[in-house]
């Protein structure tokens, strides 16, 4: 076969690629800035007892909410103050933040899935009430897709599976290792953090597209 003839067949599959990409509807985008996650018990411990987050805004996902409480977080070189609670309260206490914050506090969280604070960093959690110590708690976000089933349908992706998403705004990326998250309680958004997004002059309400692996991620 002669150069020529593989040149168009390798155009001919990049361009049915291209036209496969852009049928698929884009993934919304969410930044997601540093945030806690309290159990009623540490809330109470923090705001004194029996006491209730009071609800600033809704958040995308059902049910969730941005609180008007917030805490200070103390690592063992420096703190970060306004910290935002995220209600309704939860099972356990988990901190979540960027590399960047956690070089300001001294600490070296690992990159986990949200809930996923086994062997995680140590963190201590300062309220108006009292303070907590964790002894673990601390991640940075693995970055994440939240969607439906019938969105999981839609992409032929499942629960934990891995995907590439690709973005064409001013500084072009593709995210690597995205992990997909299915629930019927869910609504479909990317949630990145704030380092990436800043790496990639990325903003709240921008786009992606989906790209699946060839078989699994390794």
């Amino acid at each position: 076969m002669n150069q020529q003839a593989i040149e168009s067949i390798v155009e001919e599959v990049v361009n049915q690629l291209m036209k496969n990409h852009s049928s698929q509807k884009s993934i919304p985008i969410a930044v997601s800035a540093r945030h806690c996650h309290l159990s009623k018990t540490d809330l109470e411990a923090l705001f004194g007892e029996r006491f209730e987050l009071t609800k600033k805004a809704d958040l995308y996902q059902l049910g969730q909410f941005a609180a008007n409480e917030t805490v200070t977080i103390i690592g063992t070189r420096g703190s970060i103050p306004n910290v935002r609670i995220l209600g309704p309260t939860r099972n356990l206490t988990q901190v979540e933040i960027s590399k960047t914050d956690a070089i300001k506090l001294g600490l070296n969280p690992p990159i986990r899935e949200s809930g996923d604070i086994k062997g995680s960093s140590p963190i201590t959690i300062l309220g108006p009430k009292g303070s907590i110590y964790l002894k673990e708690g601390l991640i940075i976000a693995q970055a994440h897709i939240h969607m439906n089933p019938q969105d999981a349908d839609y992409y032929n992706v499942k629960n934990g599976e891995y995907v590439r998403i690709s973005t064409e705004n001013e500084r072009p990326i593709t995210f690597e290792k995205i992990l997909i998250r299915v629930s019927p309680k869910y609504r479909l958004e990317m949630h990145i953090d704030t380092d990436e997004a800043n790496a990639c002059l990325i903003t709240t309400g921008e786009k992606g597209n989906l790209i699946k692996y060839e078989g699994s991620y390794d």
